[in-house]
C-alpha cells in the first residue's frame, strides 16, 4: 500500500489518480498509523515552502515523515515535496526537514518568465532504472519558483535548464524526487511512476 500523504497542499487526486491507472494499491491519509504501516510514501506539493512546513508541524507529519524516510521506507517528493526534503528554503526563509542538505533558492527572473509553467527536458544524468523506457531528454510538466540545490551533486540524476541548469530529479538511497509533476506528465510521467514503483 503506498500512502500519499494528506498535509492540505498538493495534487492528491491526481497522484491518486495516476496510481489507480497503474492498478496500485494506495490511500490519501494523513494518519500516522497508515503512514507507518504503509509500503511506500508520496508527499506532493503546490505551495509555499513557508505553509507546507506549517502544516506538516501542525499535523505532526515532519517528525514521522523524517523517521519513515530514516528506516529506508521508499519516498517519493513531487514539486514541493522535494523541496521540503531541503535544509531550507529562500521561500519564506524557512527551515525544512533537512533531510538532503541543501538549499532552495528562487529563478532571479531577468531572463525568463517565473514561475516556469509548462513543459521542460529532463537531461538524464546517469544510467538509471528511474528512466527505463523513457527516451533521453523527455520533456515533462514544470510548475516552479524555485530550484533545489543539494550539496552532494552525485544525488543529482536528473537536470532541467531554466536560466540556469538545476536538479529536477534527485534519486539518494529510498529517497527519489523530481521538481516535475509525473502525474501531469502524460505517458512520460505514467512511465516514471511505473518504474518508481517497480524499484520500491
Amino acid at each position: 500500500m503506498i500512502v500519499i500523504i494528506d498535509y492540505g497542499l498538493g495534487n492528491l487526486g491526481s497522484v491518486k489518480n495516476t496510481l489507480d491507472k497503474l492498478g496500485v494499491d494506495s490511500m490519501i491519509s494523513k494518519s500516522r498509523k497508515d503512514i507507518e504501516k504503509a509500503d511506500a510514501l508520496i508527499l506532493p506539493g503546490v505551495g509555499s515552502a513557508k505553509q507546507g512546513m506549517k502544516n506538516l508541524k501542525e499535523r505532526g507529519l515532519d517528525k514521522i515523515l523524517i523517521n519513515e524516510i530514516k528506516k529506508g521506507k521508499p519516498f517519493l517528493g513531487i514539486c514541493l515535496g522535494m523541496q521540503l526534503l531541503f535544509s531550507e528554503s529562500k521561500e519564506g526563509s524557512v527551515r525544512c526537514l533537512n533531510i538532503i542538505k541543501g538549499k532552495v533558492k528562487q529563478f532571479n527572473g531577468k531572463s525568463l518568465k517565473v514561475p516556469q509553467i509548462g513543459w521542460n527536458t529532463v537531461e538524464q544524468k546517469t544510467e538509471n532504472k528511474l528512466f527505463k523506457n523513457i527516451p533521453k531528454n523527455s520533456s515533462f510538466y514544470f510548475v516552479n519558483s524555485y530550484y533545489c540545490l543539494p550539496n552532494d551533486k552525485s544525488v543529482i540524476v536528473g537536470e532541467t535548464e531554466y536560466e540556469i541548469n538545476y536538479c529536477s530529479v534527485l534519486l539518494k538511497n529510498n529517497i527519489t524526487a523530481t521538481q516535475f509533476h509525473p502525474e501531469k506528465s502524460g505517458q512520460i510521467g505514467l512511465q516514471f511512476i511505473k518504474n518508481w514503483i517497480k524499484k520500491i
